[in-house]
């Protein structure tokens, strides 16, 4: 039962680490001491899907735990074995996994050119590149 826990709690860090990759960039632009983080995992994300062959160490560990727990794990990686059922019901190519390696690279070059909207300089608030505003 523990090592299901575990299983499930990894597979779950799995999936909030995936939605950082993609997504990060918008918790960067408000806090900007996480664009160091967001641009490595950005890049670790891109680097394992644009590498053919190599799985992330999420994923060896989610099929370790899920064969101590009694379950069968699974091959290939996380995004082929719970995504891609979803989005490519025929499976992961090298040019699919190339796409979403290309996607990555967009979404975070697109969120951070997208300018910053400065606030009013008389309102005491600063501007959104500082952090988000706090009540005085």
């Amino acid at each position: 039962m523990a090592y299901r826990l575990l299983t499930d709690l990894v597979i779950a860090l799995h999936f909030a680490f995936l939605l950082f990759i993609v997504a990060g960039g918008l918790l960067a632009r408000p806090y900007r001491w996480l664009i160091g983080p967001h641009l490595l995992a950005a890049a670790w994300g891109v680097y394992v899907e644009a590498m053919p062959g190599l799985i992330c160490p999420l994923t060896a560990l989610e099929n370790a735990l899920a064969l101590r727990a009694g379950a069968a794990g699974y091959r290939g990686s996380f995004i082929e074995h719970y995504l891609l059922p979803v989005i490519y019901p025929d499976g992961l190519t090298p040019l699919a996994q190339r796409t979403l390696a290309a996607l990555v690279v967009a979404i975070t070059v697109a969120v951070y050119a997208w300018p910053r909207r400065k606030m009013g300089s008389g309102s005491g608030r600063g501007n959104l590149r500082d952090g988000p505003a706090h009540a005085a």
